[in-house]
């Protein structure tokens, strides 16, 4: 008799490896495919998360939150689990897929925590879909607006110390421009995800070993194929569609709070959060970087739990 090993790095396995009761489920709605992971009871609370990791970054928050929360973990279109389409990258058609798959659950108003990509989209999801917004969170990115088109091709100086940008005090984003390239970063990368993911989280995280040996197996198992990569790009390719339909956004009513790492992105978040919403909380998130949920997590929980109720 021979028995079969379950892949210990599936959307399956990782679900059920949560306290909480975590289920690995998939939806049609707004015409993709969505992957997500659902657990616990009580008051809707959805988690979006960034480039490039997939809903398993919310792995240290997940079993806490499902003591009060059911939460749902998605897979962004063109991460992870979910479809990777032609297009629908700008983070408008994304709300619309999260506002779809919310309705698909039978849910009528929910809480949601963005982080970097999924950031994004919860404001806009926020700003076009106010009835279903009772809160949101948005961790270390804001919505991409007119000020980004200001961005430096070259490091400044205080980015490029000797030479070196890792010796830097401001992180140089030369991965926007990356991306932005059709076709080839997915002949680069195809195959050799983990070289940029972990450059990425040596860059980026204040511990780069608060993201473990075992979550970058997963985060570069899920942008390993050129297809994978194709579709994380769409996400930076769409940002000029989301500058343009930020400017058509009002102030978001539903109250906003932000979480900004003291050594990633507070000061930009408190320099411009405000005048995005009614009512804006921003805090610094101490001995961090730009992985908040994985370097921070109690900070993440605590915050939420009295931001939320």
């Amino acid at each position: 008799m021979t028995t079969t090993r379950r892949d210990p790095l599936s959307d399956t396995a990782l679900a059920d490896s949560l306290d909480g009761g975590f289920t690995s489920r998939h939806a049609e709605v707004n015409g993709v495919r969505l992957h997500y992971v659902e657990g616990g009871r009580g008051e809707p609370l959805v988690l979006l998360g960034g480039w490039p990791q997939t809903w398993w970054q919310w792995h240290k928050v997940m079993p806490e939150l499902a003591r009060r929360h059911r939460v749902i973990a998605v897979d962004l279109r063109g991460m992870g689990g979910s479809d990777k389409p032609a297009d629908g990258y700008d983070k408008r058609t994304m709300a619309r897929d999260v506002h779809a798959l919310v309705r698909h659950l039978g849910l009528t108003r929910v809480d949601l925590v963005g982080h970097d990509i999924g950031a994004m989209v919860a404001y806009a999801f926020a700003a076009d879909h106010p009835e279903a917004t009772r809160r949101i969170v948005l961790l270390d990115v804001p919505h991409p607006d007119a000020g980004w088109t200001g961005m430096r091709l070259l490091p400044g100086p205080d980015q490029h110390v000797g030479g070196d940008i890792t010796a830097g005090t401001r992180i140089y984003l030369w991965w926007f421009a990356f991306n932005q390239v059709p076709g080839l970063p997915e002949r680069l990368l195809d195959g050799r995800a983990r070289l940029m993911a972990d450059w990425l989280f040596d860059y980026m995280a204040a511990d780069p070993a608060d993201i473990g040996e075992h979550a970058r197996e997963v985060y570069a198992r899920a942008y390993s194929t050129a297809d994978a990569v194709r579709a994380g790009n769409g996400w930076y390719q769409a940002f000029t569609q989301d500058i343009e339909d930020e400017r058509a956004y009002g102030r978001v009513a539903a109250p906003i709070l932000a979480l900004g790492g003291d050594r990633s992105n507070y000061a930009l978040l408190r320099d411009v959060l405000p005048s995005k919403g009614e009512r804006v909380e921003v805090v610094e998130v101490a001995d961090c970087g730009h992985y908040i949920p994985e370097e921070q997590p109690r900070a993440v929980i605590d915050a939420l739990t009295g931001f939320l109720g």
